[in-house]
């Protein structure tokens, strides 16, 4: 199994590890991060192919489009099944939570045209949205329904829209659970 894919399942059962019948019945989000893992290290073509078609039937299902170029660190954890849009050209760092609903996308002209770049240790609520080449630093809480367009520096939370930034030391400290 990938080392990468085991931090992600680190993330959702710590120590302990992953209870047997877990890995027999496992949640659909963690179905879907196993063959994303598979699809984008895989460098035999067949499989490659094999992975990506069972990830985009895994995407019908599940409601999650994170297409398997996407650049994602260790430790990802995605909260809940529903719907979760992440642009190919996004990259995002280890140890991030996402939950249902959130939106991290590419804007096609004007001065943030391209796409996100999330830090380390991030929580993104529901139904956020990030979009645009911004830069999200490390250890950045983003509420529930929080629409960013701009660069957040570290440390901080973000809430409203338009998005307001408040500084705060250790802002994901109790968000972040099992931390890879």
């Amino acid at each position: 199994m990938n080392s990468v894919f085991k931090k992600d399942l680190y993330r959702y059962y710590g120590a302990c590890g992953e209870p047997i019948l877990k890995r027999v019945f496992r949640p659909l989000e963690i179905r879907f991060l196993s063959v994303f893992r598979k699809a984008n290290t895989c460098k035999f073509l067949p499989l490659k192919l094999f992975y990506m078609l069972h990830l985009m039937h895994l995407s019908n299902k599940t409601q999650i489009q994170i297409p398997a170029r996407t650049s994602i660190g260790e430790g990802f954890y995605i909260g809940h099944l529903g719907r979760v849009i992440v642009h190919p050209d996004a990259k995002i760092g280890k140890n991030v939570n996402v939950g249902t609903g959130v939106t991290i996308g590419m804007e096609n002209r004007g001065k943030r045209k391209g796409a996100p770049q999330i830090g380390d240790d991030c929580w993104i609520g529901t139904n956020a949205v990030i979009v645009g080449n911004v830069k999200i630093g490390s250890d950045v809480l983003i509420a529930p329904l929080t629409y960013v367009n701009f660069d957040v520096p570290d440390h901080s939370i973000v809430v409203g829209n338009p998005g307001k930034i408040i500084p705060k030391e250790n802002a994901t400290e109790a968000y972040i659970q099992n931390r890879v």
